[in-house]
């Protein structure tokens, strides 16, 4: 199945589970005790790409205000979750620099990405934007890590949750229940295919993180900059 296909395959069955109302609700995000951490490497859109999905986002917010948006300074892509959130994660009890050697080692040699939001998908508890890239680049770059990482002997938790092979990013979440259904699902299909930028990678952010990427708990490690 290619990613067209996927994302398709994704919107369509999770859009059946919103009409049935059997979609899922998360009930930490306001959880004033969630003590789940990890670190990710990031990518995150440009400004003008981030203002596109902000005015999508305000249409939503206008028939369905409870739920929870994804601030700009949250949106990202996921190029791999490294540790993946656990309750009790502690930065203290891992060494950065070495986290920072293996990607580096893992960047050599992979080549110019550019990433373009085309259209939106959905999963039965959150609303994604779809990511297309130009090239293999960054699934090479997922697999230089998966490798690299699975030999070094750190600590880390690729793939336990689930393998990673998109470039889609998660920009809202639902956090009650759906208050207008019908609605909600015409603006999802306003922008199925709207284009809401295309950017080239010009960093990569490796980051500790709570689960939702939340500008207030994340603290960037490391910068690395694209070849």
């Amino acid at each position: 199945m290619d990613l067209k296909q996927h994302y398709t395959a994704l919107y369509n069955e999770s859009i059946e589970k919103i009409v049935t109302n059997t979609y899922q609700i998360d009930n930490q995000i306001d959880s004033l005790s969630d003590r789940r951490f990890g670190i990710t490497l990031l990518i995150r859109p440009d400004s003008q790409t981030k203002k596109n999905i902000q005015d999508f986002l305000d249409e939503l917010k206008q028939i369905d205000p409870d739920q929870y948006y994804y601030p700009s300074s949250d949106i990202h892509i996921t190029v791999l979750s490294i540790i993946s959130c656990y309750d009790g994660f502690d930065l203290a009890t891992i060494l950065i620099p070495d986290y920072i050697a293996i990607i580096e080692k893992s960047l050599v040699g992979i080549q110019d990405i550019a990433i373009n939001f085309q259209g939106v998908t959905a999963s039965p508890s959150a609303i994604m934007l779809q990511g297309f890239t130009n090239s293999n680049s960054l699934d090479d770059l997922r697999n230089n890590l998966r490798t690299n990482f699975t030999n070094s002997g750190l600590q880390e938790s690729i793939d336990k949750r689930y393998s990673i092979n998109t470039a889609h990013a998660t920009v809202a979440r639902f956090r009650k229940e759906i208050s207008h259904t019908e609605k909600l699902i015409a603006i999802l299909e306003k922008y199925r295919n709207f284009d809401f930028g295309k950017f080239k990678v010009e960093k990569y952010h490796l980051v500790y993180n709570d689960w939702y990427q939340r500008e207030q708990f994340v603290k960037e490690l490391h910068e690395f900059q694209s070849s």
